[in-house]
């Protein structure tokens, strides 16, 4: 055991050693340890005392804490005043008691501030995150009714049934007006067509009695 002792003794003074022959921008460099220095400041931690006023700002402004001051008081005077156990502390006018409540408001007023003040920086950050999310909505919003405004075109230059029939029909009435109305046929292109039907229906019947057999013949 004394040997570990002085074995870590030894390195304890080496490295202050080597730290003091080390330059202020070698000991800046990463790749260097540094060793911890050890601190006699006493540490704190600083949201400690604000948490406390909170509690206590709160504690304060309940139904509890009148009633158990009320008691308080009560019980100071009634003792002060009859002398119960011999107990004669603060006597009329209660000197002490006005010395405790005075340094009681001494102190009850600033940390009712402080408890204050963060209460309002936690207002504040949720004020600017609350008109964040309103930016940001907003900005949606628009563009939502940008997208719905564009599409509402889209749909309007489109075509539909209704649009494509009416533009048929007008089509339709336009090569009618340019073709102008049907002609009737004429006597000779009458009797052209009577004609061909009648050759058709001719030569029907030849082709008919071709391929249809002949009468059956009779014996001797």
């Amino acid at each position: 055991m004394p040997e570990r002792d002085m074995a870590s003794d030894s390195d304890a003074a080496r490295r202050r050693r080597r730290e003091r022959i080390l330059p202020s921008r070698e000991r800046d460099r990463l790749d260097v340890p540094r060793v911890p220095r050890r601190s006699l400041r006493p540490r704190y931690e600083p949201d400690l005392l604000g948490r406390f006023a909170e509690n206590f700002a709160k504690f304060m402004g309940t139904g509890k804490f009148i009633g158990y001051m009320t008691v308080f008081v009560f019980i100071w005077v009634a003792i002060n005043l009859i002398g119960a156990f011999g107990l004669r502390w603060d006597p009329y006018p209660f000197i002490l008691l006005n010395l405790f409540f005075s340094v009681q408001a001494s102190y009850a007023a600033p940390l009712i501030l402080l408890a204050q003040n963060r209460q309002e920086a936690r207002d504040r950050v949720q004020y600017e995150q609350d008109r964040d999310m309103t930016a940001r909505t907003r900005a949606d919003m628009e563009f939502l009714a940008r997208e719905m405004a564009s599409l509402r075109t889209a749909l309007g230059e489109t075509a539909t049934r209704d649009f494509v029939r009416s533009e048929l029909r007008a089509l339709l009435h336009e090569l009618d007006a340019r073709l102008g109305p049907p002609r009737e046929p004429s006597d000779q292109s009458r009797h052209r067509a009577e004609a061909d039907q009648s050759s058709s229906a001719a030569a029907h019947a030849r082709r008919d009695d071709q391929h249809s057999p002949g009468p059956p013949r009779s014996g001797p």
